[in-house]
């Protein structure tokens, strides 16, 4: 099998969520993944968001990553059709690995545990203990009220701008994407660029 081009792993949420456009979303990020030859990293889910993305990097000729806890492979029903699925012990091993496959970090609507794994790539970059970037995206203005709130937090003396520097924000999933594998320093291949 060719190896990837890059690897994105992304977090989003284990339901679909209230509007449609969170799912046309996610397909959009899976086909951009699989049609330009990378490889999603991912939580191994098959319901909502995450098993949206998951599938529409498969039908696009991409290679997916699943990584999922042994208490969640019935919960979140585990994505047996990935590439690779790794049943781990706990959501300490699971973060780790993702972490470990991963050029770049990207987060997609979701909920208490997309923000925890988002704030924990951000937090581990900023603390040095990777140099990969990490990406928000808000289309249809999810993320708009966090990121507004962010700000704040730099204004109150809690943060620094350069630590808002290190998170790249975008509404356009092609966009970011494209930012986040070129920010990774990895040389798209040429179906890369001729996307």
């Amino acid at each position: 099998m060719k190896a990837p081009a890059f690897s994105v792993c992304v977090y989003c949420g284990s339901k679909p969520g209230a509007d449609p456009s969170y799912a046309a979303l996610a397909t959009e990020v899976g086909q951009w993944i699989g049609s330009h030859g990378g490889q999603l990293v991912y939580g191994g889910g098959r319901n909502g968001l995450m098993g949206i993305v998951a599938e529409s990097t498969m039908a696009a000729g991409g290679t997916v990553v699943g990584i999922i806890p042994r208490a969640l492979v019935e919960k979140e029903w585990a994505h047996h059709g990935c590439t690779e699925l790794h049943v781990v012990e706990t959501m300490h091993e699971r973060k780790r690995m993702m972490m470990e496959r991963a050029d770049a970090f990207l987060a997609l609507p979701g909920g208490i545990g997309t923000f925890e794994e988002m704030f924990e790539a951000w937090t581990w970059r900023q603390l040095g203990y990777h140099d990969k970037p990490v990406g928000i995206l808000s289309s249809h203005g999810y993320y708009d009220a966090l990121m507004r709130f962010m700000e704040q937090v730099v204004e109150q003396g809690f943060m620094g701008d350069w630590q808002m520097d290190l998170i790249t924000t975008g509404a356009e999933p092609a966009a970011l994407l494209r930012q986040l594998v070129q920010s990774a320093g990895l040389a798209p291949t040429a179906k890369t660029q001729a996307l």
